[in-house]
């Protein structure tokens, strides 16, 4: 048997391009920053797609208020024109809580209004509007102007509130839908709406015409519409 032979040699020296080749490579932490940065950009996207959904929301709830309170000075005017076009005030109407008395038909009772509103029913001297002042509230204001501006709506409180109450012939300002004509309350607001009716004339007298002021309420009683026409009824012949 030929001897066996055993020879130890060192390990070869790779060279020192593949040696940094093969070393693994140190990390400098950029991938981390870049993901930080994504996540504060869609939190950011995030918090602002919420604001804005949040803002959208409540611009929409008011919008339907000022819409609920739009319609409800709508049914308010529509109820003063059937209370001025009343044929007989001594008959209670469905039911209303109040009768107009003496007050209708209108043609007959033009004196029924007067300077403080009574039963919602205004009459002020011309020359007084021709000197009312909104900036000075207590300089003639009009009645239909808010209560802090000298208006004449009245406390709602003081407002009749069962039938044939006895403040039905004293009570001055607002007056509320269906008190004389039995108009269904409207569902779903603060307050219920209410009108003051002025009356105006021309030509001596002979022409007589109202002026309706009707303000309607939300389901949040600081929405308010106020809306206002004019109602001519009859002319005196």
């Amino acid at each position: 048997m030929l001897p066996l032979r055993l020879e130890s040699r060192a390990p070869a020296l790779l060279p020192n391009r593949l040696v940094r080749r093969l070393a693994p490579a140190r990390q400098q932490g950029v991938a981390m920053v870049v993901v930080l940065m994504l996540m504060l950009a869609l939190m950011g996207i995030v918090a602002f797609s919420a604001r804005n959904a949040t803002f959208g929301e409540a611009s929409s709830r008011n919008q339907l208020d000022g819409e609920i309170a739009r319609q409800a000075a709508e049914s308010a005017m529509r109820d003063a024109e059937r209370d001025l076009l009343l044929s007989d005030g001594s008959v209670l109407q469905g039911t209303a809580k109040c009768k107009r008395e003496g007050a209708r038909p209108l043609e007959s009772a033009i004196a029924g209004f007067s300077a403080t509103c009574v039963g919602g029913q205004c009459d002020k001297s011309l020359n007084d509007y021709k000197t009312t002042s909104w900036v000075a509230s207590s300089t003639n204001a009009e009645p239909w102007w808010p209560t802090a501006k000298g208006g004449l709506w009245g406390d709602p409180t003081t407002k009749p509130q069962t039938v044939n109450a006895a403040s039905c012939a004293t009570f001055t300002g607002g007056v509320p839908i269906g008190l004389y004509t039995g108009a269904p309350a409207v569902p779903g607001v603060a307050i219920q709406p209410e009108y003051l009716i002025e009356q105006f004339s021309r030509s001596g007298g002979r022409i007589i015409y109202y002026r309706i002021t009707a303000r309607g309420f939300g389901v949040s009683d600081r929405t308010q519409v106020v809306l206002q026409s004019y109602f001519q009824p009859f002319t005196i012949k």
